[in-house]
C-alpha cells in the first residue's frame, strides 16, 4: 500500500508531541508539512532531521496555517491531523471544513496514542482555558511533595519557539540554566517560579526522552499542562483546573473538555474572586461532563510588594500575554491588584504601542487597556519596553508569572504581583489529595 500524505496542523507543542509519538517510526505514514498558527515567527522553520527519524533525513518543512489549502493540493494531502490547543469549537469544525473541502481527512488524535506511561507515579495539572491560574496549583503541588520528603521533577508543556533540535530535551534548576537556553518571556513565566522555589523544570521537543531523563532523579513527576491541552503522559491522578470567570469555557473550548472528561479531579480556582453563581455554575457543568471527578475549590491569593506604588496613582497593567490574546481574559492579576490597592485609573497604552505590540492589538483588539507582556523574540521584548516606558502614567503594575524586570528596564515606580494556590477547604482540597498520593505510592 501507498504511504497516507499526513500534514500536521500545529503551534509548535502538540503537532511535534503526536509526531513522535505515533507517527515518527511508523511506515504507514508519511508526514509533508506542519503548519504552525497562535504564536508569532514559528512557520518557515524546519523540524530537524535530528528529531524527525531515519524516515525524515531531510526534516519536515513548517509552513504557514493561511497556506493550509494550497499545502493540500501541492503536496497531495491525504490526512490533516488538528494538534493543537485553546480553540473555540467552531474555529476547530471551521478548520474542519478547510480540510475537507480541499480533500483531505481531518484528524484528532485522541490519548490513547499519544500518552507515554511513566516508570514513576505521575500527577498530571491541566486546565479548561489558558490562564486558569494551573501553574499555582502544580507549583503547590511540588511543594507539597517535597514537604512530604519526595524528589520530585516537573515537565512543562512545549514552547520550542528557538533552535528546535538545542531545545529538544531541556533541563533548569537555576535561574542561570533558563537564561543559558535564552528562554522567551513566556517559557520564563512557567519556568522560574518553580525554579525560585526549590524546584527541577524539564521542557524541549521529544517528550519520551524528556520523561526518561527526568524519571533518573524522581520519586514523582508533574507534567504541568500548557493552555488547555491534555497531558503527554498518562496520569495516575489527573487534576483539571476550571476558572469561574470564564463559565461555560469548560465545554466550549478544545480540549478543555477532553481534561474536563477525563480526570479525576476538577479544581475550581478563583472562588475568591468570581461571583458564588459562577461558581455554582462551574460546578454544575463540571459534574454533568465528569459525574465522576471530584470537585474542589481553590483561592487565588494574590500578594503586592509595593501597594504603595498603586494607591492614588493613575497605573498600567501589564497582564500575562497568551492569557490576554488566545485566552480572550479581559483582566489579570495587575488589574485586580490595582483595583484593591486604590488605583485611581488603568491608562489605555494602545496608542503608544510599537512594533510587535501593535500588531498584537490589531489581531486581538479585544484586549482592551490592558498591556500584554508579549516576549516571543528578542525584536518583541524590546518593543514591550518601549512601550511601557512611552506610557504616560504614574506607576506599572507587573502582574504576570514572571518578573519581567529581569528582562526589561522599567523607568517608572513598579509593583510586582504574585500569586500562589490555596485550598479553600483544607479536609477537602488538593493538598489532603496529594498526602493520599503519597500515601499510595510509597
Amino acid at each position: 500500500m501507498d504511504k497516507r500524505k499526513v500534514l500536521i496542523i500545529g503551534a509548535a507543542g502538540r503537532d511535534f508531541h503526536n509526531f513522535n509519538t505515533f507517527f515518527r517510526k511508523n511506515a504507514a505514514y508519511e508526514v509533508v508539512a506542519f503548519t504552525a498558527a497562535q504564536i508569532p515567527k514559528i512557520d518557515d522553520r524546519t523540524y530537524p532531521a535530528v528529531l524527525a527519524g531515519e524516515l525524515y533525513p531531510a526534516g519536515i518543512p513548517i509552513f504557514p496555517e493561511p497556506e493550509l489549502e494550497r499545502l493540500i493540493e501541492g503536496k497531495k494531502v491525504d490526512v490533516c491531523v488538528m494538534a493543537y490547543s485553546d480553540l473555540p469549537y467552531p474555529y476547530v469544525m471551521h478548520m474542519g471544513a478547510r480540510v475537507n473541502a480541499a480533500g483531505a481527512d481531518f484528524w484528532m488524535q485522541g490519548t490513547k496514542d499519544t500518552m507515554i506511561k511513566s516508570t514513576k507515579p505521575l500527577i498530571a495539572i491541566t486546565a479548561v482555558r489558558t490562564g486558569c491560574g494551573k501553574s499555582q496549583v502544580s507549583r503547590f503541588v511540588a511543594a507539597r511533595l517535597r514537604a512530604a520528603g519526595k524528589k520530585v521533577v516537573s515537565i512543562r508543556h512545549p514552547m520550542p519557539y528557538g533552535d528546535l533540535a538545542a531545545q529538544a530535551v531541556q533541563r533548569m534548576a537555576t535561574l542561570e540554566d533558563i537564561d543559558n537556553y535564552k528562554c522567551t518571556i513566556e517559557e520564563r513565566e512557567e519556568y522560574e517560579m518553580h525554579v525560585q522555589e526549590g524546584g527541577i523544570i524539564y521542557a524541549g521537543v521529544d517528550y519520551e526522552a524528556i520523561l526518561r531523563q527526568a524519571e533518573k532523579e524522581a520519586d514523582i513527576v508533574i507534567w504541568d499542562g500548557g493552555n488547555n491541552d491534555w497531558p503527554f503522559y498518562k496520569p495516575d491522578l489527573w487534576m483539571t483546573v476550571a476558572d469561574p470567570l470564564r463559565p461555560g469555557h469548560e465545554s466550549a473550548y478544545y480540549p478543555g473538555e477532553v481534561n474536563v472528561r477525563g480526570c479525576d479531579v476538577v479544581v475550581i480556582g478563583k472562588t475568591n474572586v468570581a461571583s458564588k453563581d459562577a461558581v455554582s455554575a462551574v460546578e454544575e457543568s463540571c459534574r454533568k461532563l465528569n459525574p465522576k471527578a471530584k470537585i474542589v475549590r481553590a483561592l487565588s491569593v494574590l500578594t503586592v510588594d509595593h501597594p504603595e506604588v498603586i494607591k492614588g496613582k493613575r497605573i498600567l497593567a501589564v497582564e500575562d500575554g497568551p492569557t490576554l490574546t488566545h485566552g480572550e481574559m479581559t483582566f489579570g492579576a495587575a488589574t485586580q491588584a490595582a483595583r484593591e490597592n486604590g488605583a485611581t485609573a488603568i491608562v489605555d497604552p494602545r496608542k503608544w504601542a510599537v512594533g510587535g505590540l501593535a500588531e498584537t492589538y490589531a489581531k486581538y483588539p479585544r484586549i482592551g487597556d490592558l498591556l500584554p507582556a508579549m516576549g516571543y523574540y528578542p525584536e518583541q521584548v524590546a518593543d514591550l519596553e518601549n512601550t511601557i516606558n512611552a506610557v504616560d502614567c504614574d506607576a506599572v503594575v507587573i502582574g504576570t508569572p514572571f518578573n519581567i524586570k529581569r528582562l526589561v528596564n522599567i523607568k517608572k515606580p513598579s509593583a510586582v504581583v504574585t500569586y500562589a494556590h490555596q485550598d479553600a477547604d483544607e479536609t477537602n482540597g488538593i493538598g489532603k489529595l496529594v498526602d493520599e498520593f503519597v500515601a499510595k505510592h510509597s
